[in-house]
């Protein structure tokens, strides 16, 4: 699995590659509901193949069928807007109020998408500017606050991952947990340090860690921005990265383990430098309850309950166990 951005881009180069035209199509502004965010995007073969999205509906009909016209021409961006009146949002599938406003790129330079693909390949959180009067476009390192934004004059779109998640264990589980992460735009750290449990390689597109725990943990240095998640079942390796993590401001921070194995982690947790408020905040068992009891379900379980932290919302759900049902591995 990998980011829709990512897919994008990687489409984009292939088809440029083998000599077809392509288009990218960038959401620029948007006003009231919209289906997706600024800075989502698309790209459009010559032959109105897409890939990615920018409204999940009836504006990529209309720009397909634009560009089967031969439209969207020339070789400099250009913008359109979609949705201005309520007539054409209902046309275009829109929430009511909803519009928005695109850049349309009619020749991005392989060269210029392959040098982005090589930054992304390394990790490098980047900023890609496109001058919206030449059509010119840059590549420079992303700062922590950069996001995107756009202009009359340019459009400044950020790729790599702002989010990061450090994994403890490098099982089976491991690796759904990791694969949904690396999709969903995290930046993706897996620390093991036992031999045993790196037999099958390593995760793609995720850094795997071989020191102690604590020490990946504190190495990482966990922002707001951060989530850590212990999966080895093993208190020696999994309470050291719990030790360090609680302390730290990462936004999520959780254990895989029965209730009963919690509460006594807790236990375990008190008997450290650890205030009743920093152990409140471990989410154990990590996950949201599902019922679900295979390792892909409850990686998803996993990745709702993170998204939720993410985005700040409430987590209502009872998380007692049903009796009698499965537990969250032990």
């Amino acid at each position: 699995m990998d980011s829709m951005d990512r897919t994008v881009l990687e489409t984009a180069i292939e088809w440029l590659a083998a000599g077809r035209r392509v288009r990218l199509v960038t959401v620029a502004r948007t006003w009231g509901s919209s289906p997706r965010p600024c800075g989502a995007w698309a790209a459009i073969r010559d032959d109105g193949q897409i890939a990615g999205s920018v409204s999940g509906g009836c504006i990529e009909d209309d720009l397909i069928d634009r560009v089967r016209k031969g439209e969207l021409g020339g070789t400099r961006p250009e913008l359109a807007h979609y949705g201005v009146t309520h007539a054409e949002a209902a046309r275009f599938g829109l929430p009511c109020g909803g519009s928005l406003q695109l850049v349309i790129e009619p020749a991005p330079a392989l060269e210029h998408l392959q040098a982005l693909c090589a930054l992304l390949d390394r990790q490098r959180r980047t900023v890609r500017t496109l001058d919206l009067a030449s059509g010119a476009a840059s590549l420079d390192a992303a700062g922590a606050e950069d996001d995107f934004a756009c202009d009359e004059r340019q459009m400044r779109q950020v790729f790599g991952p702002r989010w990061r998640l450090l994994l403890i264990g490098a099982g089976q589980l491991s690796r759904y947990v990791a694969q949904m992460a690396v999709a969903a735009d995290y930046q993706v750290f897996v620390c093991d340090p036992r031999e045993e449990f790196i037999a099958d390689g390593p995760l793609p597109h995720t850094t795997l860690l071989r020191e102690m725990p604590d020490d990946a943990v504190l190495a990482l240095k966990p922002d707001v921005h951060t989530a850590v998640v212990a999966l080895t079942h093993d208190p020696k390796l999994d309470d050291l990265a719990l030790l360090e993590a609680l302390k730290s401001p990462a936004f999520y921070v959780a254990a895989l383990g029965s209730r009963g194995n919690q509460r006594k982690r807790r236990e375990r947790l008190a008997l450290f430098d650890l205030s009743r408020e920093e152990i409140a905040r471990l989410h154990g068992p990590a996950g949201l309850w599902l019922g679900g009891r295979t390792p892909p379900e409850i990686a998803i379980s996993i990745l709702a309950e993170m998204t939720a932290c993410k985005y700040g919302v409430p987590i209502s759900q009872r998380r007692d166990e049903p009796t009698g049902g499965a537990t969250w591995g032990g």
